[in-house]
């Protein structure tokens, strides 16, 4: 990490702290750094979860900022810290309008602020939408990848919601080696879901692989039905599936938007978290499964359970990942976007960023 030093710093039996430089690095260069690293992104994500479940992350509770005048909408505030080899405090502050969307305007937007693990100082601000959906994506292959090590790898992969969270999360099933025969879509927005066949169609043709015959269902049971890997990725408020016998064929789920599901699916299925807490609470699936049954016996266990093997998903059941998506995953990403346009050369620095640095002027 690039630092300088105080001109009339403070001493004492440390000597002098060294206060980092600050750098700008904008959604371009965040993108630049981890287009075609899919693999290499899993891998980390993974490690963090990792570090998560062995103590080794401070992932306090999100906060939301929201608006009477503008009900629809909030700003979430992410607080968290990464030991391990990453040692890296941080926020990420990521706002989600979703009627930017009928104006042509991405639903988020976010910046992640990193901190410096010695003197608390932030020495970055990164554009953040690409990277909580990197993050997001990251998780759900990865998650996709673990839940599936018991059973036929899913041929049928079907979307429920086809924005931005969709695409990366497609980009890194993709990227990780998956291929399916068939894709499925669904989206209550025909011109949402026609856009999105479009870009599947020419994904397929490109060099991360074939994505299979796309069809856009009419319906939420016709999707669902039709799928093995079924992805939810919606801005839902409140559970809209409501039917467990569309899930008779026992499907992986990725339920990242995490309040589609009607509880009462979630008490016949197999069910994984990536933290108890986090996902718990404001009215997720999960959340309103404990309210309904009094419990949490209805939960399987974490994804980092999964990882170590101390938990085996069965093959038999369906099985749903419920991921709050932890701000320290966004650390993760963040921290080695920084270090990769560190190590290109072309980090944007802003000079004097810190300027009253004496104590006594």
């Amino acid at each position: 990490m690039t630092s300088v030093t105080s001109s009339a710093p403070e001493t004492g039996a440390r000597g002098p702290a060294p206060v980092p430089a600050f750098a700008v690095i904008s959604g371009a260069q965040v993108q630049q750094a981890l287009q075609g690293r899919e693999r290499e992104i899993v891998d980390l994500v993974e490690a963090t979860y990792r570090l998560h479940g062995a103590g080794q992350t401070v992932n306090p509770p999100s906060y939301f900022l929201r608006f009477p005048d503008r009900p629809t909408s909030r700003i979430i505030a992410l607080p968290a810290s990464v030991g391990g080899p990453v040692a890296v405090d941080g926020l990420k502050w990521i706002s989600s309008f979703p009627e930017n969307v009928a104006a042509g305007v991405p639903r988020a937007s976010a910046v992640l602020i990193l901190n410096d693990h010695d003197t608390g100082y932030p020495f970055a601000c990164l554009e953040s939408s690409i990277i909580s959906a990197t993050r997001t994506a990251a998780s759900a292959a990865l998650a996709a990848d673990r839940l599936c090590r018991n059973r036929p790898r899913p041929t049928r992969v079907g979307f429920f919601g086809t924005g931005l969270i969709a695409r990366y999360i497609h980009t890194f099933l993709a990227g990780t080696g998956w291929s399916f025969d068939t894709v499925g879509v669904y989206d209550v927005s025909a011109d949402s879901a026609a856009g999105f066949r479009g870009y599947l169609e020419q994904a397929g043709a490109g060099p991360a692989g074939s994505a299979g015959a796309v069809t856009v269902h009419g319906s939420p049971e016709e999707l669902i039905r039709a799928s093995d890997l079924v992805v939810f990725a919606t801005v839902a408020g409140r559970p809209h599936v409501t039917e467990p016998s569309w899930f008779a064929h026992h499907p992986v789920v990725l339920h990242v938007s995490l309040r589609d599901l009607d509880p009462r699916i979630l008490l016949e299925s197999a069910n994984f978290v990536d933290d108890v807490e986090h996902c718990l609470k404001a009215d997720t699936s999960p959340h309103l499964a404990e309210q309904l049954t009094g419990g949490r016996d209805f939960l399987d266990g974490t994804l980092d359970d999964v990882l170590t093997g101390r938990v085996e998903p069965p093959a038999d059941r369906t099985v749903v990942f419920s991921p709050f998506g932890l701000g320290v995953l966004d650390l993760a990403v963040g921290k080695y976007v920084h270090d990769e346009v560190a190590r290109s050369g072309r980090l944007h620095v802003v000079d004097d960023f810190f300027h009253e640095l004496r104590r006594y002027g």
